[in-house]
């Protein structure tokens, strides 16, 4: 994960651009897992403790372990209300400093697309999650159209502007999560969509979350110019979807994946 943690530097800017709507798709994934209380769980790539925080919140689990490889995302993790119920600690998806068969739950929160080696990490949530224990992941869509910042990337190709999508991005397509649990060999192996809504009350608010985090994206964004810059902006007042208050609303869409470890 370390390609991905490039990027992944500023806590409080993911925090602005995607910690909310990571809440909103995690409610709805929670919800499917279906889970017992008091589980002890691990949260892989953890970022800045948003799904952290929702799992103690809505699951109860006797103990959670967060890892993520930025240094800044846990430093940013540690100062929020899920530190005094979950340990963080930095640390890599492809190999993580567990011991086998330590945990009842091992959950990927939006991260599957930026791991190098997608197969790995999957294969070391099953090394560390218990016999009968559940290893699951959801990820935007990317390659289909439901990343939150869509309406950003469709606005700089109208421009001439060229953001390919993260290497691993064909793992955010459902029926490669599905084969990437099936290959590693656990069973009942299930996928859904997860459908939310993305809004900002205004202009100003959406271009603020939007732009604050320095992701490729963003980073191709820095490299115009002014009048350029004023011109996209035009460009995505014109087709995001806008209320007469000015508030902002669209879909976004995440994939999500589960399965079971055998005995």
């Amino acid at each position: 994960m370390a390609e991905a943690a490039s990027f992944f530097t500023d806590g409080q800017a993911y925090e602005q651009l995607m910690g909310r709507w990571s809440r909103v798709a995690g409610e709805v994934f929670l919800d499917w897992l279906s889970l017992p209380k008091g589980l002890n769980w691990l949260d892989v790539g953890c970022g800045t403790g948003a799904f952290t925080e929702l799992v103690i919140d809505r699951c109860a689990p006797s103990n959670i372990c967060a890892i993520d490889p930025a240094q800044d995302q846990i430093a940013y993790a540690r100062k929020g209300p899920a530190a005094t119920r979950a340990t963080f600690r930095t640390g890599d998806a492809q190999s993580l400093p567990f011991a086998d068969r330590e945990f009842d739950v091992a959950a990927m929160a939006l991260v599957i697309s930026f791991v190098p080696d997608a197969s790995k990490a999957v294969a070391e949530m099953k090394r560390v999650v218990k016999p009968q224990g559940t290893v699951a992941a959801y990820m935007w869509d990317t390659l289909g159209g439901g990343y939150v910042q869509r309406p950003l990337v469709e606005a700089l190709g109208a421009m001439g502007i060229d953001v390919p999508p993260a290497p691993g991005a064909r793992n955010s397509h459902i029926e490669e999560m599905r084969g990437l649990l099936e290959r590693a060999g656990l069973d009942q192996v299930a996928t859904r969509t997860i459908e939310i809504e993305v809004s900002y009350p205004n202009f100003k608010d959406y271009w603020s979350a939007q732009t604050a985090l320095a992701n490729p994206i963003v980073q191709a964004i820095r490299k115009m110019s002014e009048p350029d810059v004023a011109a996209l902006q035009a460009n995505l007042r014109e087709r995001l979807p806008t209320d007469h208050s000015g508030r902002i609303a669209y879909s976004a869409r995440a994939n999500a994946v589960k399965g079971r470890v055998s005995n």
